[in-house]
């Protein structure tokens, strides 16, 4: 039955990849207390939230960033950073509503594609009186949106703003050590194996990528209905072999290379990427969700590109930007 639902899952997932995006609206800050998540709710914020169930990595990863804790009463079922996060009952937007509304919760975040896929669910929670906000940013600006709207919900706006300042800390220091490149590698950023689909070049791996020194190749993929994936396909990236100097593929649920699988593909022995051996995997939690995490990204890129460059120094000083002493870092801030 578990393979069942995790093939319906899956499917549903791929049909939202390719038309659940446009059923996404903007978000905004309406207000000092009054914010519209991606499916066209407005909220009014009249006093923070105490029990939150986050059903999206990236909020519970940001949450946590922000300085909540006791508050964070559940999470999904793929966490796997902070530590903390680890700790929190799991719930699971597959499995109905009764386990969520027994919990008691006061807000409960998603994603656009958790809210296109299960508008009962959705429906059932805000009947039963619980806040449901629907958000997922795909550029640099929606990030530190993002942030602030996380923060008017739960209190900590000065605590959002704070990670924004120390995150634009972390990418000045990113280009500080990338600055001097005369001749930037060629990069071939794979988003999906079995298509041989890319990025959008304004998406957040795009992001990591031009900041840790790398040149995209496929610079002028088509985006596909506003997500953050872009048709390329293999002819256009053999026409662009001689350029292909390092080869990344994102890893995660929906994308599952290896960098074997890579090199047999037919085709791809041209690129110099795998003719000297530089084909590598990437954790997605550090390429593609909306979190200080980008910042190591930055750094587990840019060591596979100009690994004398990022260097153990180099992380050093970049993790004084990503990890946030939320007793002390916010205090008086």
């Amino acid at each position: 039955m578990q393979i069942i639902i995790n093939i319906l899952f899956w499917s549903i997932f791929f049909q939202f990849i390719l038309i659940g995006p446009s059923l996404a609206q903007e978000m905004k800050i309406l207000d000092h207390n009054r914010i519209q998540d991606q499916g066209d709710r407005i909220i009014t914020v009249n006093k923070p939230f105490e029990r939150i169930i986050s059903l999206y990595g990236a909020h519970t990863e940001n949450l946590f960033s922000l300085g909540l804790d006791k508050e964070i009463i559940g999470v999904g079922m793929n966490e796997c950073y902070p530590p903390q996060a680890l700790q929190r009952t799991i719930y699971s937007y597959q499995e109905g509503p009764e386990k969520l509304l027994a919990a008691g919760p006061d807000l409960v975040l998603i994603r656009p594609m958790i809210d296109w896929a299960y508008p009962k669910l959705m429906d059932t929670l805000e009947r039963s009186g619980i806040t449901v906000v629907s958000l997922q940013p795909g550029s640099l600006e929606e990030m530190f949106t993002y942030w602030k709207i996380l923060g008017i919900l739960t209190g900590r706006e000065k605590n959002a703003l704070f990670m924004r300042e120390r995150f634009n800390s972390g990418l000045q220091f990113a280009d500080s050590l990338t600055t001097g490149i005369e001749a930037r590698k060629g990069v071939f950023f794979e988003s999906m194996h079995q298509q041989l689909k890319t990025f959008a070049p304004d998406s957040m791996p795009m992001l990591v990528l031009e900041a840790a020194g790398g040149k995209n190749i496929a610079f002028d993929a088509r985006q596909v209905r506003g997500t953050n994936i872009a048709d390329f396909g293999k002819e256009r990236l053999l026409a662009r072999s001689g350029q292909v100097l390092v080869y990344l593929a994102q890893k995660g649920p929906m994308n599952q290379p290896c960098t074997q699988r890579i090199k047999n593909r037919p085709g791809l022995h041209l690129l110099p990427a795998v003719q000297n051996e530089q084909v590598y995997t990437i954790d997605e939690s550090l390429v593609s969700r909306p979190t200080m995490r980008l910042l190591q990204g930055i750094l587990v890129v840019g060591s596979r590109l100009y690994p004398e460059l990022f260097d153990s120094n180099a992380e050093t000083k970049m993790k004084n930007w990503i990890n946030i002493n939320t007793k002390n870092d916010f205090k008086d801030y």
